[in-house]
């Protein structure tokens, strides 16, 4: 408990299509702006809401103004172009000045007095980032939600971190991380993947989602196979180094089949097909094509993480203290 700190606390909502939403999800976040006690009693207050403006295909721009004028926490950031929800999030990062950043959506599906509990959890798990971790399906539909699973079960097992299935857009984020990551963070980054390059404790924290508010998703199933594939570009080498070991399997295989043929020809005396040798021709020279071509990827994304502006190191102004085990 830190009742003598009162952490202040900057929102930010990247805002593609919350002409319906906003105001309400505002209103909502007000009471927050004066000093309140979270259930384990740390203080804080929200300081500040960042709406970074993506230039939606509705009249969100106007909302944003008449917000601005209306609410003095507000404070809106416009941006030039469409670029996405992690990059406008980003953006928003960066225009923080809060001790702690939280990421939400515009859709009131998270709500805003749950911020308290990742509050909690950051504070008693000294955690530089926390996940909500929802105990409720969201409110997608099932096939939606089915294929939102499935994406991150299949990358958590090609990536090798079980910490992608905790991925969420509801986040709380220590400052001083925040901005720093938005500081260098390179295009094309998938946001998750670079916290983790400089985040070394990290919490989660159980919410429950609410329905959507009178807003359609800005996320057809072809966008969110985009995000997937993103995801899977930006997380390393892992994925990659399967069409190596594919390679040495297959050069394996050409080995084995040639001894077996060897071996039959001469011990057993057996005629060999001439399918025998068209096998083994393919499957060594096909091992040899992906191993070089695995060789190859691996150079490539260490190419591409230093274009994304992976840092070699981060520093910080407060120690990191980890936990005995």
């Amino acid at each position: 408990m830190s009742e003598s700190i009162v952490h202040r606390l900057s929102i930010v909502i990247p805002v593609y299509q919350g002409e319906n939403t906003l105001e309400t999800l505002i209103r909502e976040i007000e009471p927050l702006t004066t000093e309140k006690k979270t259930p384990k009693g740390n203080r804080f207050s929200v300081t500040e809401v960042v709406l970074v403006h993506d230039c939606g295909p509705d009249s969100s721009d106007k909302i944003l103004e008449e917000l601005a004028k209306k609410y003095p926490f507000v404070r809106p950031v416009w941006l030039s172009k469409n670029y996405g929800q992690h990059p406008a999030t980003l953006a928003g990062m960066a225009s923080s000045t809060g001790d702690f950043v939280v990421t939400m959506d515009e859709d009131g599906q998270q709500n805003p007095l749950e911020i308290c509990l990742l509050l909690d959890a950051a504070v008693e798990g000294d955690a530089q980032l926390v996940y909500a971790e929802p105990i409720n399906p969201p409110p997608h539909g099932f096939m939606r939600n089915l294929l939102s699973t499935s994406a991150k079960k299949i990358a958590s097992v090609l990536l090798g971190n079980r910490e992608v299935l905790h991925f969420n857009s509801f986040r709380l984020i220590d400052g001083e991380t925040a901005r720093s990551l938005a500081a260098y963070c390179g295009s094309g980054v998938f946001l998750d993947v670079a916290l983790f390059w400089i985040t070394a404790r990290t919490a989660h924290c159980r919410v429950t989602l609410r329905p959507e508010m009178d807003r359609t998703s800005g996320y057809s199933f072809t966008k969110l196979f985009g995000h997937f594939w993103q995801l899977l570009l930006t997380s390393g080498t892992k994925p990659l180094r399967l069409i190596t070991l594919m390679g040495f399997g297959s050069v394996i295989l050409a080995m084995l089949i040639t001894i077996y043929t060897l071996w039959v020809k001469f011990h057993l005396e057996v005629p060999v097909q001439g399918w025998a040798s068209i096998v083994i021709v393919v499957a060594f020279f096909s091992g040899c094509i992906l191993t070089s071509l695995g060789i190859i990827a691996e150079y490539l994304a260490v190419t591409m993480t230093i274009v994304m502006g992976k840092p070699l190191y981060a520093v910080s102004t407060k120690p990191v203290r980890f936990k005995k085990s």
